[in-house]
C-alpha cells in the first residue's frame, strides 16, 4: 500500500524529462570538454538550477542550526528552568519548525530533483544521443574499433556527465557554505577566532590545486587502461571459436593478463595520490580542530566568548573537517568523470564520414536501372582500388561480377550501397545520383544477402522480420518456406527452452550452421522484395543439397528485379544475364558464359581451373606437394 502510494507520488517527477525527446542526431557534439558536457545537460538546466538552489538551501539551513545550538547552550546557562520554555517560545518553535519542517521539505526537494528527475532520465538521454549519433557513422569507423570498446564508452558517458553535473551543482557548496558562515561567526566575535578557519581553508585550496590536476592525469589513464581491457575481453568472447580452433587460450590469457597488469598498476598509481592527499587533509583537519579549541577556551577565558558561541563554533569546525575529505572525494570523481567523458569523446566526437546532402531526397526506383560512370575508390590507399569504372546493369537484368579476390567486385556494392562515398565518378539509379538521396532511401531499394551473414542475438521472428517490420506471422513462415529454412526452424530450442520462430540464435547467429544462417538471411531478403537485389556469395554457406533445395527459389526471388550477383564459385551465376570479370578495380571483359569461355582469357582460366577442381593444371606443383602431405606441416 504504501509502495503504491510512493509511486503515484513521485510518478509526475519522473516523467519531467522525456529520454527520447527528439533531437538532430547528424549534428557533430562540440570538442572541448565543458561544451561537450554542457550541451547534454542542456535540456535539464532548469532542474540544474533547482537543485542548485535547494542544495544551497540545506547548507544555509544546516548552518543556521549550529547557531541555534549556540543560542540554546546560553540561553539554558543564563535562564531560570520555570521561565525558559516562557521566555523563548518563539525562537524554540522556530527551531522545531526548521527541524521538522524546513529542512525535510528542502532534503525531498532536492532528493527528487535528483532521483527523479535529473539522474535517471537524463544519464538514459545522453546515452540514447551518443548511440543515435554514433549509429550514423560510416562503415569504416565500425571497422576501426572493438564493438565492446565503443559499447562501453557509449553506456559509461552518460552516468559521467551526470556526475560532474551533481558533483558541482549538489556537492561543492556545502563545504564552503560552511567555511563561510564559520568565517563570518568567528570574525564578528573575535578576528583571531576566524583566523585558523582562514588559513585551513586556503590550504585547503592549495591541496585541490595540486589534487585535482594529477587526479585528472591518473584517472584518464586508468579509465584508458580499462576501456582497453574491455575491449580486449570482449575481443576474445566474440571469436571464442577461432581462439579454440586455434588452441589459443594461453595467448588469450595472456593478452588479458597483461591488460589486467596495467590497468592495475595506473589504479594503483592513483590510489597513491587519494593515499597522500587523504592523509595530509587529516593532518590540517586534526590541526583546525585544536588551534579552534586552543583559541575559543583563550578567549572564552578573557570573557570574550560565551559557552554558546564555543559549541556552535567547534560544531561548525567539526562539520567542516567532516565533510572536507567527502568533499575532496567529490572532486576527485568529478575530475575522474573528466577523464571519463574526454575518453569517451576521444570515441564519439568525430564528424560522421558518410553523411546525407543538405537536400537529400528519397529514392524513388521505378525501372531499377543501374549505372556506374568513371567510378573511383581507393580506402585512402595510394593505389587505386577501383580507377576510372564504367558500368550499365539494365532494368531487370541479372548480371554477375566475377574476378580474383581483390579484384574491388565487394567494393563496388559497397559504393552502391553507399557505405563508403566515391572519390571520383558517380552511381545513378533510375537517373537519380545516390550522392544526392537519402541513405535510408537507398538501402530500403536494394536487399543484400551477403557472403559472411551475421543475425541479431534476437529470436528467428524478430531476425526474420528485420526485413518487413509490419510483416505477419504467415509472411515471416512463407519467406522462410521459400528460403528451405521452416522445416529446421520448427525443431530449434534454445537453452531457454524456447522453441521454433521464438528461439534465440545467440549472438551473431553462433548457435545456427552456417547454411542454416544463411537460408535465415535468405528469407529476410524474401521479406524485404527490394527491386534491387545484391547477392554476394548468397550461397558460399550452403551444402550442395542445402544449394540444390534454395536454387529454385532463388530463382523466384530475382525474378523481376535488376540483379548483381558476386560468386567465386562460377557454376552458381554462369546462367545469368551477362557476367563482368574484374581484375585490380577494372572491368576486363564482359559477356554471357559461353562468350567469355570462347574468348579464352581471365574468365576461361578461372572456368578452366574450377571445372578441373581446385589444384588445375597450373598449379601440378601444389598438388604434389600436397599429395606427398608437404604442406601439412
Amino acid at each position: 500500500m504504501l509502495s503504491h502510494v510512493i509511486d503515484r507520488l513521485l510518478s509526475p517527477a519522473e516523467r519531467r524529462i522525456d529520454v527520447f525527446t527528439p533531437f538532430d542526431d547528424r549534428l557533430t557534439p562540440p570538442r572541448s570538454v565543458l561544451r561537450f558536457v554542457w550541451h547534454y545537460l542542456k535540456p535539464a538546466r532548469a532542474w540544474l538550477v533547482l537543485i542548485l538552489l535547494s542544495s544551497l538551501a540545506i547548507a544555509l539551513a544546516e548552518s543556521g542550526l549550529m547557531l541555534i545550538v549556540g543560542w540554546l547552550v546560553d540561553q539554558l546557562s543564563a535562564a531560570s528552568p520555570e521561565h525558559f520554555a516562557r521566555d523563548n517560545l518563539t525562537m524554540l518553535v522556530g527551531g522545531a519548525l526548521l527541524l521538522v519542517v524546513g529542512l525535510p521539505l528542502l532534503h525531498g526537494l532536492n532528493e527528487v530533483c535528483v532521483n527523479q528527475i535529473f539522474s535517471p532520465c537524463l544519464t538514459n538521454q545522453i546515452r540514447w544521443r551518443t548511440h543515435l549519433y554514433t549509429l550514423g557513422h560510416s562503415l569504416s569507423y565500425f571497422q576501426g574499433d572493438f564493438a565492446g570498446r565503443l559499447a562501453n564508452r557509449i553506456v559509461q558517458v552518460g552516468p559521467a556527465v551526470r556526475d560532474i553535473a551533481l558533483g558541482i551543482v549538489d556537492n561543492l557548496w556545502f563545504v564552503f557554505v560552511y567555511a563561510a558562515t564559520a568565517i563570518a561567526i568567528f570574525g564578528s566575535t573575535d578576528i583571531l577566532m576566524a583566523l585558523p578557519v582562514v588559513v585551513w581553508l586556503a590550504l585547503y585550496v592549495a591541496l585541490l590545486a595540486y589534487f585535482v590536476p594529477r587526479a585528472q592525469v591518473r584517472a584518464e589513464a586508468v579509465a584508458e587502461r580499462r576501456s582497453t581491457l574491455v575491449g580486449r575481453i570482449v575481443d576474445t568472447y566474440t571469436n571464442i571459436l577461432t581462439v579454440k580452433l586455434f588452441a589459443r587460450q594461453d595467448a588469450e590469457r595472456s593478452a588479458v593478463h597483461g591488460a589486467i597488469a596495467e590497468h592495475t598498476a595506473s589504479y594503483l598509481r592513483q590510489m597513491r595520490l587519494m593515499t597522500g592527499v587523504a592523509v595530509t587533509l587529516s593532518t590540517l583537519n586534526a590541526a583546525l580542530f585544536v588551534v579552534s579549541v586552543g583559541v575559543a577556551i583563550l578567549l572564552w577565558s578573557r570573557g570574550e566568548m560565551s559557552t554558546g558561541a564555543i559549541a556552535a563554533a567547534l560544531g561548525l569546525v567539526l562539520r567542516i573537517t567532516a565533510m572536507s575529505g567527502w568533499v575532496m572525494h567529490v572532486v576527485r570523481d568529478v575530475f575522474e568523470n573528466i577523464g571519463v567523458v574526454q575518453e569517451s569523446m576521444e570515441t564519439i566526437v568525430h564528424p560522421h564520414g558518410v553523411v546525407d546532402a543538405p537536400n537529400a531526397r528519397p529514392l524513388v526506383v521505378c525501372r531499377g536501372e543501374i549505372r556506374f560512370e568513371k567510378v573511383g575508390f581507393h580506402y585512402g590507399k595510394q593505389s587505386s582500388v577501383i580507377a576510372g569504372l564504367d558500368l550499365v546493369v539494365r532494368p531487370g537484368e541479372k548480371i554477375g561480377l566475377v574476378g580474383p579476390s581483390g579484384a574491388g567486385k565487394s567494393t563496388l556494392v559497397n559504393l552502391l550501397l553507399r557505405l563508403y562515398d566515391l572519390e571520383q565518378g558517380r552511381i545513378l539509379v533510375d537517373g537519380q545520383d545516390i550522392a544526392q538521396v537519402t541513405q535510408d532511401s537507398l538501402r530500403s531499394q536494394i536487399a543484400v544477402v551477403t557472403q559472411d551473414t551475421s543475425l541479431l542475438h534476437r529470436s528467428i521472428r524478430d531476425n526474420i522480420r528485420y526485413g518487413r517490420s509490419d510483416a505477419t506471422e504467415e509472411d515471416i513462415a512463407r519467406a522462410a518456406g521459400l528460403a528451405a529454412a521452416h522445416g529446421f526452424i520448427l525443431g530449434l530450442e534454445d537453452h531457454r527452452g524456447r522453441r521454433g520462430y521464438d528461439s534465440q540464435v545467440g549472438e551473431r547467429g553462433v548457435k545456427l550452421s552456417g547454411g542454416q544462417r544463411q537460408r535465415i538471411a535468405i528469407a529476410r531478403v524474401l521479406l524485404k522484395d527490394a527491386p534491387i537485389l545484391i547477392l554476394d556469395e548468397a550461397t558460399s554457406a550452403l551444402d550442395s543439397e542445402a544449394e540444390a533445395a534454395i536454387q529454385e527459389q532463388l530463382g523466384r526471388l530475382m525474378a523481376g528485379k535488376t540483379v548483381i550477383a558476386i560468386a567465386h564459385r562460377l557454376s552458381t551465376i554462369a546462367a545469368l544475364d551477362r557476367l563482368v570479370v574484374m581484375d585490380k578495380g577494372r572491368i576486363v571483359e564482359q559477356g554471357t558464359h559461353a562468350e567469355l569461355v570462347a574468348a579464352g582469357s581471365l574468365y576461361a582460366r578461372l572456368w578452366q581451373r574450377q571445372s578441373g577442381g581446385f589444384l588445375g593444371e597450373a598449379e601440378p606443383g601444389v598438388a604434389r606437394d600436397i599429395r606427398a602431405g608437404a604442406l601439412t606441416r
